[in-house]
């Protein structure tokens, strides 16, 4: 039994850092991260973009750490989920072999790339949302706390609600253009 149990925890000790490794962030997930806070810091404003993510000195490097973290981990769900549906479409197209391959292949290149593109366009939309909020407090400090609250969660409940609206506008106009 003291075996078995020594093995168990062998095997999962083997097996749970290579499952951590597999979201682990890239290098390039640090640029596009740091080059995203960049933009956002720019957008909100320091002071604001201090509120949402720590204090003057680490402020930046929070958002850095914690985008290129959330960027990984769904880069990895999304490449897993695209080739999963992927595999489900030419199985269903009765493919074998080399084609189901190809297939499976190219459909997931190309569901990732509209993952990733919708990626793009989020992070748009949080910018904007940053500067329509950065803005808005600006010009009626009241109205602002009145409609977000006071406290230091405020400017980080305007961007996201702002951008969620921003992300159904898109969608719509997208959805739209499709059917005209």
């Amino acid at each position: 039994m003291k075996k078995l149990l020594l093995a168990a925890a062998l095997s999962a000790a083997v097996v749970a850092p290579s499952a951590a490794l597999a979201q682990d962030p890239a290098p390039s997930d640090f640029k596009n991260a740091a080059k995203y806070c960049k933009e956002f810091r720019d957008g909100a404003g320091k002071a604001n973009f201090v509120t949402m993510f720590g204090t003057k000195k680490n402020a930046y490097g929070k958002c850095v750490s914690q985008t290129a973290k959330k960027n990984a981990a769904e880069d990895a769900a999304q490449a897993k989920a695209a080739k999963s549906s992927a595999a489900k479409e030419c199985r269903a197209e009765g493919l074998k072999g080399r084609e189901y391959g190809k297939c499976v292949s190219t459909k997931a290149k190309a569901k990732k790339a509209a993952a990733d593109k919708e990626d793009k366009a989020q992070e748009d939309d949080r910018i904007n949302a940053a500067q329509s909020c950065k803005a808005a407090k600006k010009a009626d400090a009241a109205a602002f706390g009145t409609k977000y609250g006071t406290k230091k969660n405020a400017f980080g409940k305007c961007v996201s609600q702002t951008a969620r609206e921003n992300a159904a506008e898109r969608k719509a106009e997208n959805e739209a253009a499709l059917t005209a």
